[in-house]
């Protein structure tokens, strides 16, 4: 009978480890799967700002370049240039002093909307994206007959994130 019970009693602190790691490890698989879905959340969410904000300054330098008047070219310039990066940056910068001269000479003025916008691409770094702008202008001349003109403008903007902010990077006319 002293067997017996010392038998029983070394059961005892078994079953209580055995009732024990039945519910520690469904609570650890639970902890794990929680802070997981976090993780992956935050960065579906990371990537949604990401998305947004590239096609926001896709929008923002496409309402930069329709913005232009011959009282304020030089500021309207200075605001593409400073809102761009690498190839747009040096294309426009190159021609900058004949848009400029063209500008003030026919008294012309620019003003644009951009009708919509979508992404097109965007790296797996989330650091370069491509993004579709629609856009439509009304170009008119200051003491000129000529009727102002709608102008309609289909773009492929490159953005590039520097820093953590995007800039446009590469402009191209599309059909």
């Amino acid at each position: 009978m002293a067997q017996h019970a010392s038998r029983s009693r070394s059961r005892r602190p078994r079953s209580r480890l055995a009732v024990l790691a039945i519910l520690l490890v469904p609570a650890a698989v639970l902890a794990f799967a929680w802070v997981r879905v976090g993780a992956e959340l935050d960065e579906a969410r990371a990537a949604a700002r990401d998305r947004m904000a590239a096609i926001q300054a896709a929008q923002r330098y496409a309402l930069t370049l329709l913005a232009v008047s011959h009282r304020t070219v030089d500021r309207d310039v200075r605001r593409v240039i400073e809102s761009s990066t690498g190839e747009a940056r040096a294309e426009y910068t190159r021609d900058a002093d004949r848009l400029k001269a063209a500008t003030r000479a026919n008294k012309a003025v620019q003003t644009g909307v951009v009708r919509a916008a979508g992404l097109v691409s965007m790296d797996g770094g989330r650091s370069v994206a491509r993004v579709l702008v629609v856009a439509d202008s009304v170009v008119s001349w200051e003491g000129s007959s000529t009727a102002p003109q709608d102008r309609f403008y289909r773009w492929s903007v490159e953005v590039t994130k520097i820093d953590g902010l995007w800039w446009a990077s590469k402009l191209e006319q599309v059909a």
